[in-house]
Parts: C-alpha cells; structure tokens; sequence
C-alpha cells in the first residue's frame, strides 16, 4: 500500500501547492471566535442612565439660574419620551428653544415614569420650585431626580 498525503498524490514531484479543506475551515472558525470577542467587549453606546439623569439634572439647574437671573418663572414640561422648556413672560408661557433650552428626547430605550404626564416643574424668580420627582429607567438600570421646594436639584441611582 502506498502513501498518500494531504493532497491526494501519493508522488512529491506532482503534490499541488495549497490548503486542505480542513485547514480552512480552522482558519475561519478561529477568525470568527475572533470577531465574537471583540464584539462582545464593546460597551454600550448609549450613555447610561446615570449620565441622562445627570444631563437632565444638569439642564434643570440651568432653568432654575434662567429663572433668577430674568427673574421670569421658567417651567420644564417633562413627558416619558423628552421635556422642554417654557418662560413666563408676564402674560403667557412661550416656549424656549435655543441653547441648553432646546427640547430634548431621553436616550435611545430610556423611558420617565411620572406621577403626571406631562409633569410640570416650575422654578419662580427667587429660585423656590414645586416639588418633583422623575424617575428614569432603561433596561432594569433606575435613576431618580428629585426637585425640593428650595429648587435644590439631586441625583439618586
């Protein structure tokens, strides 16, 4: 019985230069595994709840400043997909759009539980506001933000 390799010929000198079938295929499944791990190790790309909830805070606490230095009541209508912003200019709210006052939906998946939807907080020329309390969620990841009546804005994870 005579040898054969790899390649089929039991000869050197007509052996064909290449890879076997089996070769490849370890190729790809070792290529794959590959590609699986780094996808898997990507984080998120959607800031996480916290960081909505401190964005929001964040934005809050600009209203309450606008609030005090126009001394103008300034509202924040908050609903479970976004909030915006309105000022009291004596005679009616008109809404604001420009600046850290532009109208903005949560983060992809984050949703508001609220006691009313809309929520309305409103911060009065001396900085006081109505009390408040609007809690985010995304994917079983809570955070709360919380307004007393000093207008005293606070994160709670």
């Amino acid at each position: 019985m005579t040898p054969t390799s790899a390649t089929g010929s039991p000869d050197p000198a007509k052996r064909r230069a290449g890879f076997t079938l089996v070769e490849l295929l370890l190729t790809v499944a070792i290529i794959g595994l590959a590609a699986g791990a780094v996808v898997l190790s990507m984080p998120d790309p959607r800031p996480s709840i916290g960081e909505d909830a401190e964005r929001f805070a964040a934005r809050l606490q600009r209203a309450r400043e606008e609030a005090i230095l126009t001394n103008q009541a300034v509202a924040v209508d908050v609903t479970s997909v976004g909030y915006g912003f309105a000022a009291f200019d004596g005679v009616e709210w008109r809404p604001l759009n420009d600046g850290p006052f532009r109208p903005e939906t949560w983060s992809e998946g984050a949703r508001a539980q609220l006691a009313d939807d809309p929520l309305r907080l409103t911060f009065d020329p001396t900085g006081a506001a109505e009390v408040g309390t609007v809690s985010l969620s995304r994917e079983g990841r809570r955070a709360r933000i919380d307004v007393d009546a000093a207008g005293e804005v606070s994160v709670h994870d």
